[in-house]
């Protein structure tokens, strides 16, 4: 097996080697703030001339409790703008650290996972390598209840395993596309997926798009085809598997639409994704081992002149950040509106291109980044002018 690579760091190489803010809350005492009227005064405070010592008290006391009342009313209310601003800016910036490590788990998964497919050509077992590792990290969470464990029943079993299915699908050709074409290549095809979520949506479920929907796919397809034309590491077998990447993530979409499980029944997101983890290791376990066999042993990656650590440091490292990115995506979606989510999703695919074509010294063509460029803006268009939730892979 002969493959270049490009380590992460000078110093490492996959070949042998030859030589969380909290707020406080400010509380209040309220003030008894009696009524008077006049009939339960004394006769002697009803005369129209006051001049004894208690009428005088009387007389001063009165605005004294209007005054600490209105002070009192004044400093319970800015307490309380004072702590809904602290509740309001701790939300915005745990919601701005979850996107950061979204952003940053999602570039760091394509960067390990590309140097290891670089020479490691086995994509399906190195796909039940990474669900193998989310089960793990689920099974841990739950086994020491850092995680509610769900009690499923039958019909939401059945109902999310076509899910996992397609999720496998999708990942399984994700990493086949990355395995033969370059990382921003593969980005800039999967940048399609709102064209298949708006043909399947149509043909399954009956939504038919509008106008506005329809003219933001023309940019999408255009640039991806402007870009497929000048790209340099194009071939067919990378394309392809990044086209049907598309259709299988999309089809999750209209699937979790027309198989979803009662409302009483249903599951939060973070549950969704780890069952689905769960049941993508168990379909990708004996796929892995019918089409490429038991090959992540230490004695075959030995036998193919690669360094054996390194190989399971980054794949590790790899499966790691493909697990935590997906699963702070599914955090961010119960916190923002899909149309949010959409919007950063395109940016977080802009930032992997830029960063992986940075990163491996991607050749870059003026013409293939300007068709990058408009299949991207297409997105941003289509995130405006849709409300259909996007995709996080």
């Amino acid at each position: 097996m002969q493959a270049t690579l490009l380590p992460l760091t000078p110093s490492l190489s996959l070949y042998k080697s030859q030589s969380s803010l909290s707020s406080s809350s400010s509380s209040s005492s309220s003030i008894f703030n009696p009524s008077f009227s006049s009939s339960s005064f004394p006769s002697s405070w009803k005369l129209p001339l006051v001049s004894s010592s208690s009428s005088s008290k009387l007389i001063s006391l009165t605005p004294l409790h209007s005054s600490n009342h209105l002070q009192t009313k004044a400093t319970t209310t800015a307490a309380a703008d004072s702590s809904s601003e602290s509740s309001s800016l701790f939300k915005a910036l745990e919601l701005g650290i979850l996107f950061c490590l979204w952003f940053s788990f999602n570039i760091y998964f394509n960067i390990y996972n590309k140097q290891v497919l670089k020479v490691y050509h086995l994509p399906v077992t190195l796909t039940a390598v990474q669900f193998a590792i989310g089960t793990l990290l689920i099974g841990f969470m739950w086994g020491l209840n850092l995680y509610k464990r769900p009690k499923l029943t039958s019909s939401q079993l059945l109902a999310i395993f076509p899910l996992a299915l397609v999720h496998t699908l999708g990942n399984l050709f994700t990493n086949m596309s990355l395995g033969k074409v370059a990382v921003s290549f593969t980005h800039t095809v999967k940048s399609m997926e709102p064209f298949f979520s708006v043909l399947l949506s149509s043909m399954f479920l009956g939504e038919m798009p509008t106008a506005w929907v329809v003219f933001s796919l023309v940019p999408i397809a255009g640039g991806v085809a402007l870009a497929s034309a000048t790209e340099a590491s194009f071939n067919w077998v990378g394309f392809l598997s990044a086209m049907a990447s598309n259709l299988t993530n999309q089809s999750r979409n209209v699937l979790s639409k027309k198989l979803m499980v009662n409302k009483e029944e249903s599951v939060d997101n973070i549950t969704l994704f780890s069952i689905i983890t769960v049941m993508s290791f168990f379909l990708s376990l004996p796929l892995a081992i019918f089409m490429e066999g038991v090959k992540f042993t230490p004695a075959y990656i030995q036998s193919a002149g690669l360094d054996v650590q390194q190989v399971y440091i980054r794949s590790l490292l790899a499966a790691l950040c493909f697990h935590a990115y997906q699963q702070v995506a599914y955090m961010i979606l119960e916190r923002v509106s899909p149309v949010t989510h959409s919007v950063a999703n395109c940016l977080k695919r802009v930032i992997v291109i830029v960063s992986s074509v940075i990163f491996f010294q991607t050749p870059v063509s003026p013409i293939n980044a300007l068709g990058t460029g408009i299949a991207l803006s297409g997105v941003f268009l289509y995130s405006r002018v849709t409300r259909i939730k996007p995709k996080t892979d």
